[in-house]
């Protein structure tokens, strides 16, 4: 494989021919992807401030075919998707490199432009958010079963197991933002609850537990964009509280783990 760029005698070139040309593709593509991240980091978006109104949104606005949503879950997963947004360019860059593509951190080093100790830390420190720092709190494990449960209820309409769930006088609350008509809506009991489960079976598709502030919930990620949160209050293996979050606020301050 010839090389015709300037400087091709420098990072794994000799004379004009390419010594390990994966390598070197490689490199091209985490660099480019390294500016692209830092460019968007430099243009944060402005939030909408606190005295003007904000506009209803739809539940979840789908990025994709439902298929395609269905790939992109399995390949990757829609909550590490999620997290990996919570990740600073290089954090990103050294976790994703060095974790799923098993690249050294020699090499690593020099995409970021930084020291093979720097470029470990980097990945260690991403490493910590991805995985969360309670998977030892009591119950984590029971509580994750349950709510996986739950989603899997509402994909396949299963009314039984769904009201099975639920503790019977179980309440769920949604903020404004989380709803079409802008109001914020409170439903109680195990009737209404389950129903209202149901109704929002589209929601499933994107959607994926995660732990959200050290307890498991539920991400609701269209295209891997956090939309909508879940969060759980399990009693005893029976579910007695649901909270649906799509406030951009309190979705900034929640602190997401696969």
């Amino acid at each position: 494989m010839r090389c015709r760029r300037p400087g091709c005698g420098r990072a794994g070139h000799t004379g004009d021919e390419i010594e390990n040309p994966p390598a070197w593709l490689t490199t091209i593509v985490a660099r480019v992807s390294l500016s692209m991240l830092r460019a968007r980091a430099a243009r944060p978006e402005t939030l909408t401030p606190p005295d003007e109104p904000i506009e209803p949104i739809a539940p979840v606005v789908p990025l994709r075919t439902p298929e395609e949503e269905a790939v992109l879950a399995e390949s990757v997963g829609l909550a590490m998707l999620v997290v990996l947004e919570t990740l600073s360019p290089d954090e990103r860059l050294a976790f994703v490199l060095h974790d799923m593509f098993d690249l050294p951190f020699d090499q690593i080093a020099q995409v970021l432009g930084k020291s093979s100790d720097t470029s470990r830390q980097l990945a260690s420190r991403a490493r910590r958010k991805v995985r969360g720092q309670d998977l030892d709190a009591p119950d984590v494990e029971g509580d994750r079963r349950v709510v996986q449960a739950y989603l899997d209820a509402i994909k396949a309409g299963d009314l039984p197991t769904l009201v099975a769930l639920l503790h019977p006088d179980v309440e769920l609350t949604a903020d404004a933002q989380a709803m079409s008509n802008g109001r914020p809506n409170h439903l109680v009991g195990v009737a209404k609850v389950s129903m209202g489960a149901l109704y929002s079976a589209d929601r499933a598709a994107v959607s994926e537990v995660a732990l959200i502030d050290g307890r498991p919930g539920l991400v609701m990620a269209p295209g891997g964009q956090l939309a909508i949160l879940l969060t759980f209050v399990i009693v005893e293996g029976q579910i007695t509280r649901i909270d649906v979050v799509a406030d951009p606020e309190r979705l900034a301050a929640a602190t997401i783990a696969v």
